[in-house]
């Protein structure tokens, strides 16, 4: 199958193209490149591709495609709430101008990478189904609400959307993510002696693996049509279903001498929720996540010392918002976060 995966030079899509190839597709990326640079350890042997911003792409990109990944995004909360006209300008209203080409040009598949952030403020110990209410309280989150909402519009009988939910990523990608939970409590313990913690620890979060979207994806890629057709999936796996004081406690356990340190300065986190992901798999039997929050976290400390995290790449290179502003102050990008020249 020849599959356009949006987001090849990203943190998730640099872990997924490897196992879209391992499983035989062949695989052309799509991407702006804003984070091409961001790799700790080995420069990963890309896919062959198309360099260009996820709002400038034409009918000859989807050209002789099967199917559509599409995680190309501006990729998380507080860079959403820096730039929300951006954020839907991209993540939602480029996004199903790219299915709307996609299934111009018979296209059968597409996998939106949408995000368990829709349930943001769901509350309380039940866990939270793919028919539960969408409570999302960052433009992140709405947008991808949007997009799923007009993905829906366009499914037909030669046209299937499937709406993956994944929950917060975790673990180790040569293109790394330091602004997510586990992999930045992983980085300050190991920088800093202490796992810190901002807010006041309570809030359920559930997460998955890198690796563990990359197989859910490649699953859904293949699946019969009448088991993910127009469907929502939560990806990822209950017993990751964690507080975020217990993830402190993960961490501490494999940094040694890490101290967790609860500073609850940032108050209670709105975002609350455990997420039920039977329905994955039941829809593709034999498919379940493999990796725990205490793997990731020793993953992590292990990467990021045989790679020599330092401090300055960690807060600068790896975090998405400091990557975009220094790219804006230098001139690099305009104010819409596209390439100079």
């Amino acid at each position: 199958m020849r599959v356009l995966l949006t987001g090849h030079q990203g943190y998730l899509g640099t872990v997924m193209a490897p196992v879209l190839a391992d499983a035989g597709h062949e695989v052309v990326g799509l991407d702006a490149g804003l984070f091409a640079d961001c790799v700790l350890g080995p420069t990963p042997a890309d896919p062959s591709g198309h360099r260009v911003d996820l709002r400038d792409i034409t009918a000859e990109h989807v050209a002789g495609v099967d199917a559509v990944i599409h995680l190309a995004a501006l990729s998380n909360d507080p860079l959403g709430s820096l730039a929300p006209e951006l954020t839907y300008d991209i993540n939602h209203h480029a996004s199903v101008r790219l299915a709307r080409l996609a299934r111009e040009a018979g296209v059968r598949r597409f996998l939106y990478a949408s995000t368990c952030s829709v349930y943001g403020a769901a509350g309380g110990d039940d866990l939270v189904a793919e028919d539960a209410p969408l409570r999302p309280v960052t433009p992140y989150a709405e947008s991808k609400v949007r997009v799923e909402d007009d993905l829906h519009a366009l499914a037909d009988g030669d046209f299937s959307p499937v709406y993956m939910r994944n929950a917060t990523a975790f673990g180790y990608s040569p293109r790394l993510r330091a602004d997510i939970v586990l992999n930045n409590l992983v980085g300050h313990a190991l920088l800093s002696g202490e796992v810190l913690v901002l807010s006041d620890g309570t809030p359920w979060r559930p997460l998955v693996h890198a690796a563990d979207i990359a197989r859910a994806f490649a699953a859904a890629l293949t699946a019969p049509r009448e088991a993910v057709h127009d469907r929502a999936f939560n990806i990822g796996s209950e017993i990751n279903n964690v507080t975020v004081a217990e993830i402190a406690g993960q961490v501490a356990e494999a940094v040694s001498g890490a101290k967790v340190v609860i500073t609850g300065e940032n108050g209670a986190d709105p975002r609350s929720y455990r997420v039920d992901f039977s329905r994955f798999r039941a829809a593709i039997p034999g498919f379940d996540c493999e990796w725990t929050v205490k793997q990731g976290a020793l993953e992590l400390a292990d990467a990021y010392q045989k790679f020599g995290l330092t401090k300055e790449d960690f807060e600068r290179r790896f975090t998405r918002l400091a990557v975009l502003r220094a790219a804006s102050e230098t001139g690099a990008v305009d104010d819409t976060l596209r390439w100079r020249g």
